[in-house]
């Protein structure tokens, strides 16, 4: 019989670049549930003991606001990404050329 492990990404988010490539995916998706379990990946990644330091929100407060049901306020989004080492960025939208 062949053994498996669970997949999580959180094993391979070791850089900056792959935490900022990681969630530059997921924001694209405009999914909040997805972008709150991508913030919730990179943070176990991280740390979350780490980053509720960083962020000084308690070890509780993360995890309540990294739920795929949660909303978080902006406040407390910017404090994790930037304890997470990145920076949100603002791009424009490329429009699609019609045919």
């Amino acid at each position: 019989m062949v053994k498996t492990s669970k997949f999580d990404a959180a094993d391979y988010l070791k850089t900056p670049a792959a935490i900022a490539a990681y969630l530059t995916e997921a924001l694209e998706t405009d999914d909040p549930a997805y972008i709150c379990i991508a913030l919730d990946t990179v943070a176990r990644a991280k740390g979350i003991g780490d980053i509720a330091k960083a962020t000084g929100l308690s070890r509780e407060s993360l995890y309540k606001t990294f739920k795929e049901t949660a909303k978080p306020e902006f406040e407390t989004v910017r404090k994790v990404i930037g304890a997470l080492g990145v920076k949100l960025v603002a791009e424009p939208i490329e429009k699609q050329k019609v045919a």
